[in-house]
């Protein structure tokens, strides 16, 4: 498959981009309707858990960076749901467990996306909440075109379904029949809960009023009383070959709430990126490019050899950090001030040379050695499993099995220059059986808990676990903001570190960034069940050439080259000091869209 790069999408009166063409479509019906970037968000948010249910679902969870255009940076929206009370080491062990199961009743947390997408309505919108909603209800309804990615994951997972996970094959095989790829699919029960949601907010007056019901309705009423109800009473298999109770109740779901954070971000050659907190992995990138500070890297091709190797080695030593140290701030000691500095980035800067690193080498921090050298530890114990890092949680692409779970991404900028860069995951149709009753299956992020104690990302009750997803927020030396990001697991803030690289020393415009060929390593511990690790992987599209491809083999990486676009599903936008709208997607799997006038 060869492709030419396609031209930016311009405009001034607004821009969104998403992983799904209906999405992109909704979101900027939403911003010709009045709305803000906010509203144009939410209601894309939506449309996906509608129209791509393999990678994301409303009882999945969410980041999200929002900036006013008023506002000299963007904040943070936590729709990171916490572990349940019944959550601990001892009863996970207690069940025979030596990791958290990838799918099941046991790997999921509260859901949170849907708080977090009410808190940015009601504080940056201006649309009712009926009018964010009708989008994902009328496909819910009436049909969508059905993926073929979709198609294939449910018809996989049939007789499994059937005998294991009968919501489940209710749901995505209406009738016991396999769903038909590019034929309309509905989910009417889905379509039902929001119809009773909005039903229940729409008795309170006003706007505010209505979305502060609806979070009562999702958290403290009907939807919550149906997962607890069901998940008092549900002993279903799940990836340890095991059937197994849940643990989360309607308790848990009512006491948590979404929440703002300050952005963290560095400056780097002019200009400011801005990262979620410490219980993403989003302090990766930013932690690289302190390590690429004086590098070299801004005179290197960024097709090159040259670049392919530093930028590798850099996210090995970045990720490494991730895995030794990275967790809910609110509930562990994290050395974030140190992480982040540029003394701790000089003392490791000089670990990168000529030949591929095999090792993990987190930074030795004083008073958090022995985490370092648990991670270390856990790592070694890993490489057993052998593969590439690949797991059945987010990452994939086509190269990948359709039977493993994803992500989705949106970003949105309105003619007031109001911006959101958000990634929705979680609530796979793969991963969790769907709420009978209700038309949605339950999240699978505790599985990114570790079941030992005194480690950051240790499996606690109320304790966020620490998630791969991971929007950016950027602004240039001129003054123009951008929103981008990806799907992709543990490979988000690498595929978004080279488009970064690519705006700021390669001269390219957001479509030519996105279009030129990507790489990843899966050298670090996975973040997903079965949590495997390849000591020097390293994944390149083909595109490179042979040159580059056979140099890289020389310095010691164990090259995977992937089949043709194969790599990232990367979404931006942009917006200039005098208005002009940039967005751009990519055109790998066919799927992403830029919209905009």
């Amino acid at each position: 498959m060869t492709f030419t790069t396609r031209p930016e999408i311009k405009g001034t009166f607004g821009v969104a981009t998403s992983t799904h063409w209906i999405a992109s479509a909704v979101g900027m019906k939403i911003l010709e309707a009045g709305g803000t970037a906010a509203d144009a968000a939410v209601a894309m948010g939506f449309t996906l858990n509608v129209v791509e249910p393999h990678l994301n679902g409303p009882l999945g969870d969410m980041p999200l960076l929002v900036r006013a255009a008023e506002e000299a940076a963007p904040r943070v929206i936590c729709g990171q749901g916490v572990a349940p009370a019944g959550a601990t080491i001892a009863h996970y062990r207690g069940e025979g467990l030596e990791t958290i199961p990838g799918s099941g009743l046991l790997a999921t947390v509260v859901p949170g996306a849907f708080d977090a997408w009410m808190l940015l309505l009601r504080d940056q919108g201006r649309l009712s909440l009926r009018e964010v909603l009708e989008p994902a209800i009328h496909y819910a309804r009436h049909g969508h075109p059905m993926l073929p990615r979709v198609a294939a994951t449910i018809a996989s997972l049939e007789d499994f379904f059937a005998k294991e996970w009968p919501t489940s094959h209710a749901t995505w095989l209406p009738g016991g029949k396999l769903p038909q790829a590019e034929a309309l699919f509905c989910n009417p029960v889905l379509a039902d809960t929001w119809e009773r949601l909005l039903s229940e907010a729409e008795t309170a007056r006003g706007r505010t009023a209505q979305i502060g019901a609806a979070r009562r309705a999702f958290y403290q009423g009907f939807v919550a009383e149906e997962i607890d109800r069901w998940m008092g009473e549900a002993c279903l298999m799940d990836a340890s070959g095991t059937a197994h109770r849940g643990v989360l109740t309607g308790e848990d779901m009512a006491d948590w709430q979404a929440s703002y954070e300050e952005a963290l971000s560095v400056d780097y050659e002019g200009w400011t990126l801005w990262k979620g907190g410490f219980w993403t992995q989003g302090p990766t990138m930013l932690q690289s490019l302190r390590l690429l500070e004086g590098s070299g890297i801004a005179g290197m091709d960024s097709r090159g050899a040259d670049f392919v190797h530093q930028v590798t080695e850099v996210m090995k030593l970045a990720f490494a950090d991730r895995e030794a140290y990275y967790g809910d701030p609110a509930q562990a000691e994290i050395p974030g001030e140190v992480l982040l500095s540029r003394a701790y980035a000089e003392g490791r800067r000089g670990l990168v040379g000529r030949a591929a690193s095999l090792e993990q080498r987190p930074g030795l921090i004083e008073g958090f050695e022995a985490l370092a050298e648990a991670a270390i530890a856990r790592a070694k114990a890993r490489e057993a499993l052998g593969g590439f890092g690949v797991s059945a949680g987010e990452p994939t692409m086509a190269h990948l099995s359709e039977k493993r779970g994803d992500t989705v991404h949106i970003d949105v900028i309105d003619r007031w220059g109001n911006a959101v860069s958000a990634t929705p995951s979680g609530g796979w149709l793969q991963s969790s059986p769907v709420v009978p009753g209700l038309g949605m299956p339950l999240n699978s992020r505790a599985q990114m808990f570790w079941l030992e104690e005194g480690l950051a990302t240790s499996l606690a009750p109320g304790r966020r676990p620490r998630t791969t997803l991971s929007p950016s927020m950027a602004e240039a030396p001129d003054g123009t903001r951008h929103a981008f990001g990806t799907p992709g697991g543990d490979q988000q803030d690498q595929w978004q570190l080279m488009l970064f690289l690519r705006l700021v020393h390669g001269g390219m415009n957001l479509q030519e960034a996105i279009d030129a060929p990507l790489f990843n390593t899966a050298h670090f511990q996975a973040s997903f069940d079965p949590r495997a690790v390849s000591p020097g992987h390293l994944m390149v599209e083909p595109d490179f050439g042979p040159e580059v491809i056979e140099e890289l083999r020389a310095r010691g990486h164990r090259l995977e080259v992937s089949e043709p676009w194969a790599i990232g599903r990367l979404t931006a936008a942009s917006r200039a000091p005098d208005g002009l709208l940039r967005a751009a997607a990519t055109p790998r799997l066919m799927q992403a869209y830029a919209i905009g006038r």
